[in-house]
């Protein structure tokens, strides 16, 4: 099954007093890349996460986001009274000797940023919590790679269809091959009959018939045929083919490239200009493949 690199996958669990909501965005990369931003109190959790992720995905540049939301009044910020009014009356003190007017809307914000004022409780999760927060890891992993499947499966109808394009191209370079070969020996008689000069025939036949050869292009169809036909092979019985298929998209380049290094013919320069903008789009595509 072949699946694309790019995918998003959203998973939401809620608790008796909080729901947990785990993201997770990928794109085409090389590696694993992966990327996970997920709350404090969530961190002794990481490694789990992680390995769940690295399971689930194997390669891209992976975005991973855990956000919690409190669905309680209650918070673990507590207000420490006896510090907050010793330093009221410290202020009060202050500004009614500089003989200012304490403003309360100001003063209090002042306050509660100072040393010891606010307090927050270590916070830890319980078993539940944690075996939720895994299982929207796993649910949010699985949606992606369904989106991978689904974006894989467009992905190689379209490769198809242009290793389809390019074998047709291929096919319609036959008709200009007999005429190639005919105007290249016209050109090569028009120009030895302006130099005026004897000529043995035999050899000259000998010459023309190792030049000819030299620009047979039949080698090359017969290998671009194999490697389109390998290229559908591999597409359709393999899973994690994205790198296999971006050397078979460089073997066709070179027999494209021979051909057209070959041609000496207008139709089969246009030709080969048509596979090579199709290969084009085919190795674009194949760097999204997994």
């Amino acid at each position: 099954m072949i699946k694309s690199m790019t995918g998003f996958g959203k998973a939401e669990v809620t608790l008796s007093n909080k729901k947990i909501t785990v993201e997770i965005r990928s794109l085409n990369s090389k590696q694993l890349d992966l990327n996970l931003r997920l709350p404090a109190v969530y961190r002794q959790s990481e490694y789990e996460i992680r390995s769940i992720i690295t399971r689930a995905l194997e390669r891209g540049k992976v975005d991973a986001f855990v956000t919690v939301e409190s669905q309680s009044v209650e918070t673990s910020a507590r207000i420490n009274r006896d510090a907050f009014r010793e330093y009221l009356r410290q202020m009060g003190d202050a500004l009614e000797y500089a003989g200012l007017e304490p403003n309360y809307n100001t003063l209090v914000p002042c306050i509660l940023r100072l040393p010891d004022v606010v307090a927050t409780e270590n916070e830890t999760i319980s078993d539940e919590e944690h075996a939720a927060l895994l299982a929207a890891t796993e649910k949010a992993a699985a949606e992606l790679n369904e989106f991978r499947i689904q974006e894989g499966a467009t992905l190689i109808a379209d490769l198809l269809r242009r290793i389809n394009l390019i074998e047709r191209y291929k096919n319609e370079v036959v008709p200009y091959e007999k005429v190639r070969t005919e105007n290249i020996k016209a050109r090569i008689l028009d120009n030895l009959s302006k130099l005026n000069v004897e000529v043995d025939r035999n050899r000259l036949e000998q010459e023309m018939i190792f030049y000819l050869e030299k620009l047979d292009i039949t080698e090359e169809k017969v290998r671009l045929t194999n490697h389109c036909n390998y290229f559908r092979e591999v597409a359709a019985s393999e899973e994690g083919v994205g790198r296999k298929l971006g050397f078979i998209a460089q073997e066709l380049g070179r027999e494209i490239n021979t051909m057209g290094s070959k041609a000496n013919e207008t139709n089969i320069q246009i030709l080969v200009v048509k596979m090579k903008d199709e290969l084009e789009k085919i190795k674009e595509q194949v760097l999204n493949i997994l």
